[in-house]
């Protein structure tokens, strides 16, 4: 997706040390990418079946749990006036800092905008491997495992402790499929119920659910 790009040649502008290791390795110990985002979004543009329409004002979120790549995304979009998304010019109007939920409670409810896409095991019935190219989708038996698996990942990645829970799947969008990399990745949003320490809930919600979130996969909706 043409965002990935966009939000690297921010960090090139802004923290480009930062951008490159990111770019090279991701996180120890994991090798995760810290960033997401929504695509442009037309709230008002006409809709059509099957389309996708954009018209009128829009708006484009992206977020990171780190806080350097924030740092970095601000410096280079202070001066900003257009953006290249895939080749259409997106005219920058303002810039604004989304803050996110109250998590005290330790109980988060997330509704991602984008597909949630997960690889599973790839064996059969009989536990033999058949591909490596597994993609589950949620209402597979293996998804919610896998899910709650890169949850932890993630906080292992960000040095937090892995104290979050996956409680329930409480909707599905429909399935949907992008060509990221030379194939196929298919996923469908999601709504899930998690418990967990705020602070991680903070930054689960900024980076985004499942894998490829750097792709443009998983993002929660504001």
């Amino acid at each position: 997706m043409p965002g990935r790009g966009f939000c690297y040649d921010l960090l090139a502008k802004g923290a480009p040390e930062l951008g490159k290791r990111l770019h090279d390795q991701g996180l120890s110990p994991h090798g995760l990418v810290p960033f997401g985002y929504s695509g442009p979004v037309f709230p008002t543009a006409p809709r059509r079946r099957g389309a996708y329409t954009a018209s009128g004002r829009g708006y484009v979120e992206l977020g990171s749990p780190l806080p350097e790549v924030i740092a970095g995304w601000s410096v280079a979009l202070i001066g900003c006036r257009l953006i290249d998304w895939g080749g259409v010019a997106l005219r920058v109007h303002g810039i604004s800092l989304v803050e996110g939920g109250d998590f005290a409670s330790g109980r988060a409810r997330f509704r991602t905008r984008t597909p949630v896409v997960m690889k599973g095991s790839g064996r059969d019935d009989s536990g033999e491997r058949i591909t490596r190219q597994a993609w589950v989708l949620p209402a597979e038996p293996e998804f919610a495992a896998y899910l709650q698996n890169n949850l932890c990942r993630k906080a292992e990645s960000l040095g937090l402790e892995p104290l979050v829970q996956l409680e329930q799947i409480t909707w599905v969008g429909p399935k949907r499929s992008f060509a990221v990399g030379g194939g196929l990745k298919p996923g469908a949003a999601i709504e899930v119920q998690l418990t967990g320490e705020p602070h991680l809930l903070h930054a689960l919600r900024d980076w985004g659910l499942g894998q490829a979130n750097a792709a443009g996969f998983g993002w929660v909706a504001a």
